[in-house]
C-alpha cells in the first residue's frame, strides 16, 4: 500500500475515531442521566422522534453529503480546488432548499404526525421543537461532506464535539435551573438540547469553510466583466454540478429514504406489537426505552471506530478506483474484514462478561444488562456490515448495499410483526441478530468477489 493512500487513513480515522469515542462518552453519560430523569417511559417518547429525523436527513442531506464527498474527493485529486467549491455550494443549495421545505412541513403537521404516524400524541410538541434543527444540520452535513473529500478530518470531528458538547451541556444547565426554581423537567428539554448542538455544530462548519476559502481563494481585486456573459457561464456551471450531484445523490437518498421509512415502521410498530403482546402502553413504551435508549448505546459504542473508517473509505475508494489501483481497493477490502472481525469479537466477549453488570451498575436495570448480553452476538456482523458497505458504495454499488439493507429490514420486519406478539421483545432480538447476519453475508460475499476480480486483473 502506497504511502499517499495509507496516511491519509490512518490519520484520518485516528482523528475521527478520538473524537468519537469521546463524544460517545459523552453521549454515553448523557444518556444514564436522562434515563434516570426521565424513566423508561420518557425514554421511549423521546426514542420514538428518532425515525423522523432520519427520515428528514435521509431526504434533505445524506445522498447530497456522500455525493459532495466523493466528486471534492475526485476533483482534489486534480487540485482543482474552484471546482470543488462550486460543487460545496451547488449541493448546499439543493440541501438547504430541502431541508426547509421539510422543517416547514413537520412543524404545520407534527399533531398529525404525532397521532397518525408514531401513534403517540405526546410526541407532537418534539417535533416541533425538532423542525427547527433540520436546516442547520443540512448546513453542516454539505460542509462536512466537503472536508470529508478533500480528507480534512479535523473539522468534521471539532463539529460533532461541538455539537455533543453544547447538547448535553445546555441540558444540564436546563435541568439545573429547574431544580433551583422547583420545577419539573420535561422530555421537550432534551429536544431543545439538541437544537442548540446543531447550531453549534452548524457555527463550526461555517467558520471553517470561510476560512477554508479564504486560504484557497485570496482577495484579489474584480476584473470587469460583462454581466449577462456571467451570469449565463455560472447558471451554465452550476446546472452541469447540480445535475451531476444529482445523479448520484438521487439514488442515494431514495435508497436511504426507503431504509429509513422501514426503520421508523419497526421503531413505531415496536411498542404496538408489545402491546399485543400482553404489556400496556407505559411498560410497552417502557421497555422500548430501555432498549433504545440504555441498552443499545452501549452496544453501539465501538462502532465509532468502524463509522471513522465507513467515513473516510468512501472517497478513498473511490479515488482509488477512479484512478484504476484495484490492489488498494483489495487492501482496504481484506484489511477492513480482518479488524472488524477482531475488533466485533473483542466487544462480544466483553458485553458477555460484564453485560449484565453494565446494566444494573450504569441504569439500574436488569432489563438493560439482559439486552446487552443477547444483543452482544451482534457486534461482530454490524461492523463488518457498516464498513463494506461503504467500501461497496464508493466503488459505486449503492444498488446492490441498498438492496442488501432492505432485505435484512424486511427479515426484521418480519419479527417485529410476527415474533413480539408471541415472544415479547426477545423476538425482535432475534430478528435483529438474523437480519445482522444475513446482511453481513451479502455484504462480505459481494465485497470478496470484487476483491478477487481486483486480484485476477
Amino acid at each position: 500500500m502506497t504511502t499517499k493512500w495509507k496516511n491519509p487513513l490512518i490519520t484520518g480515522t485516528a482523528i475521527l475515531t478520538l473524537t468519537g469515542l469521546f463524544s460517545r462518552l459523552i453521549g454515553f453519560f448523557y444518556r444514564i442521566f436522562l434515563s434516570n430523569v426521565f424513566g423508561a417511559e420518557g425514554m421511549g417518547i423521546y426514542q420514538l422522534i428518532a425515525p423522523v429525523l432520519a427520515l428528514s436527513f435521509a431526504l434533505t442531506a445524506s445522498g447530497i453529503q456522500t455525493a459532495i464527498s466523493k466528486y471534492v474527493a475526485n476533483e482534489t485529486s486534480t487540485h482543482d480546488y474552484k471546482s470543488s467549491f462550486r460543487t460545496l455550494w451547488a449541493g448546499f443549495l439543493l440541501s438547504f432548499s430541502l431541508s426547509l421545505l421539510c422543517a416547514f412541513f413537520i412543524y404545520q403537521w407534527s399533531e398529525v404526525i404525532a397521532a397518525a404516524c408514531l401513534m403517540e400524541a405526546r410526541t407532537a410538541p418534539l417535533l416541533r421543537i425538532i423542525a427547527l434543527s433540520i436546516p442547520m444540520a443540512c448546513v453542516h452535513s454539505c460542509i462536512n461532506g466537503y472536508f470529508y473529500g478533500i480528507r480534512k478530518t479535523a473539522i468534521p470531528a471539532i463539529s460533532q464535539l461541538a455539537e455533543q458538547i453544547f447538547r448535553v451541556g445546555s441540558v444540564y444547565l436546563i435541568y439545573d435551573i429547574c431544580g433551583k426554581h422547583q420545577m419539573k423537567p420535561t422530555i421537550s428539554f432534551a429536544v431543545v438540547g439538541l437544537v442548540i448542538g446543531e447550531s453549534a455544530s452548524m457555527i463550526v462548519s461555517v467558520l471553517a469553510i470561510l476560512s477554508r476559502a479564504h486560504k484557497v481563494f485570496p482577495y484579489r481585486p474584480c476584473v470587469p466583466i460583462r454581466a449577462n456573459t456571467c451570469k449565463t457561464h455560472c447558471i451554465a456551471i452550476y446546472s452541469r454540478i447540480m445535475g451531476q450531484l444529482l445523479a448520484l445523490a438521487v439514488p442515494l437518498s431514495a435508497n436511504r429514504l426507503v431504509i429509513n421509512l422501514l426503520q421508523s415502521i419497526e421503531a413505531i410498530y415496536i411498542p404496538n406489537r408489545l402491546m399485543a403482546h400482553g404489556l400496556n402502553n407505559t411498560e410497552a413504551l417502557g421497555v422500548y426505552g430501555v432498549l433504545t435508549g440504555m441498552s443499545l448505546p452501549l452496544i453501539l459504542f465501538p462502532s465509532a471506530i468502524t463509522n471513522s473508517i465507513s467515513v473516510l473509505l468512501l472517497p478513498i475508494v473511490a479515488e482509488a478506483d477512479a484512478n484504476g489501483n484495484r490492489t488498494a481497493v483489495r487492501r482496504a477490502i481484506l484489511t477492513s474484514i480482518r479488524y472488524c472481525l477482531l475488533l466485533g469479537f473483542g466487544c462480544t466477549a466483553v458485553f458477555l462478561l460484564f453485560g449484565r453488570l453494565a446494566g444494573q451498575i450504569l441504569f439500574h436495570s436488569q432489563l438493560a444488562g439482559s439486552f446487552i448480553l443477547t444483543l452482544s452476538f451482534i457486534c461482530p456482523f454490524m461492523y463488518i456490515a457498516s464498513t463494506l458497505g461503504s467500501i461497496l458504495n464508493g466503488l459505486g454499488k449503492t444498488a446492490q448495499t441498498f438492496c442488501y439493507s432492505v432485505v435484512s429490514l424486511l427479515l426484521r420486519l418480519l419479527f417485529v410483526f410476527f415474533a413480539i406478539p408471541r415472544y415479547g421483545i426477545k423476538g425482535y432480538l432475534w430478528g435483529m441478530l438474523a437480519s445482522q447476519i444475513l446482511q453481513t453475508t451479502l455484504c462480505t460475499v459481494s465485497a470478496l468477489y470484487i476483491s478477487r476480480k481486483g486480484c485476477d486483473s
